[in-house]
Order: C-alpha cells, then structure tokens, then sequence
C-alpha cells in the first residue's frame, strides 16, 4: 500500500496498525470508525481475525485497508499482520482500545526522534472508581520497569520486530515477553497521551478479583511459570 502526497509522488506507508479481533462483529465498526480520519492521512489499518464465530470480519472490511484470518491467538494473530503490513512502524491496537487522534503523528515523531519502540499512557473506561487506579498503577509500573502492556497500544520499527523474532507464540503475556526482549535493546519510549480501553473484562470478573489475578499472574511468570499454565488459570 501506498500514499500520494500533493505532488502526486508515491510516498511508501509510514504507520500500519495490527488489529486483532475476535467475535467482535457488535463493536468493530466503532472500533475501526475511531481510525478512520487515521486512515485519511495514509495510516496502514489491518485486521486479522482469529477464527470469529460471527461477521466481525465482514464488518471490518469497508473499514480496513487489508482483513486477513489467522490462527486464533493474539500473539499468532498479531504476526500475522506485522506481516502483511507494509508500514515501517507498527502499531499493536486491541479492538477495544481507541487512539488519541494525533496518535499517528505522536508516534512517527517518536520514532524519527530516535525511538525504537514504545507505547501509550493507558485510561480505563468504566464505572468502577478503582479503575481509574488500575490504569495509574500500570501506567507508573510501566515507567518503572520499562515493559508495557497491549492495552497501551505498543508501536515498534518493523525493521526491530523482525530482528527480535515478533510475538512468542504463547497464549498469555506475549506482550511482556517482547518487551523483554525489545528492552535489551532500547528504553522505550513513553507516550504520556493517553488511549482509551474498555474496562469490560474487569467489571465481567470482578475489578478486584481481575487485579489480583493478573498482578498474581504476572509475579508467576517473573517467577517462571510457562505462559500455557498461565492460561489455564487466566481462562
């Protein structure tokens, strides 16, 4: 995919956003319209579905440059559109995640400022007054040990992605396992601008359960449990 600047001169596509989805056909058309004056500006929008039992993917293609089907996983999903795409920085956005608007133009100047990968400040939609604190906690762990989250809409150089070998095919912390790896490399670079990510699967759980379980989580995996054990007790 290309771009044409007001000279007409094919210019190659600066940013590609991977979207995974799955069973997302009631809220991907919000989900994409939020990425559309993105899209406007020659923003590379890709959606890789994981298998959906309903239309998510028809939804998605009026809306997206490229819709693909993967294996279902978000690691195995997100691979796979890293490598369809055809930006030389890649976004990772959750179907539940929106973007500050400026978002493409925050990070391209990130990266040409020198960055190699990074991610966003992250605020949490819901009723719950605890998320407000969930969100400032992950935010502040995120600054102090330099991993981050897919809830905070990590972007990367797709030169460096493929250097490091992409996500680990792994059904859980896939995220904090490229960040490790992306963190020998580089301090990423911390976006104070905030996304938007809906707190549904905290307040389906329960908010303080969901903390707990996924702070234990993730001092399991520091601790060396396998991801796949991981996942038996997230699902």
């Amino acid at each position: 995919m290309t771009t044409l600047d007001k000279d007409n001169a094919v210019q190659p596509v600066a940013l590609s956003i991977v979207m995974p989805a799955l069973n997302e056909g009631q809220t991907i058309e919000v989900s994409l319209g939020w990425l559309a004056p993105l899209r406007e500006r020659g923003v590379e929008v890709i959606v890789v579905d994981g298998g959906s039992q309903d239309d998510t993917a028809c939804r998605a293609r009026p809306l997206a440059d490229v819709v693909i089907e993967a294996a279902r996983g978000r690691a195995r999903q997100m691979n796979a559109g890293a490598a369809a795409a055809q930006g030389t920085v890649l976004l990772f956005l959750h179907a539940d995640t929106q973007l500050p608007p400026d978002a493409d133009d925050l990070v391209l100047k990130a990266i040409q400022a020198g960055g190699v990968w990074g991610r966003f400040d992250v605020r949490i939609e819901g009723r719950h007054p605890m998320l407000r604190v969930v969100a400032g906690l992950m935010n502040w762990r995120s600054r102090l040990t330099g991993l981050a989250t897919g809830d905070q809409a990590m972007f990367v150089r797709r030169d460096v992605f493929g250097r490091v070998g992409g996500f680990a095919d792994q059904p859980l912390m896939e995220d904090i396992e490229l960040c490790q790896r992306l963190r020998r490399l580089s301090r990423p670079v911390l976006l104070r601008q905030k996304v938007l990510t809906s707190g549904r699967r905290w307040e389906i759980r329960g908010v303080w359960r969901t903390i707990f379980l996924m702070w234990h989580l993730r001092w399991r995996y520091w601790r060396g449990e396998s991801a796949d054990r991981l996942a038996e007790s997230y699902r």
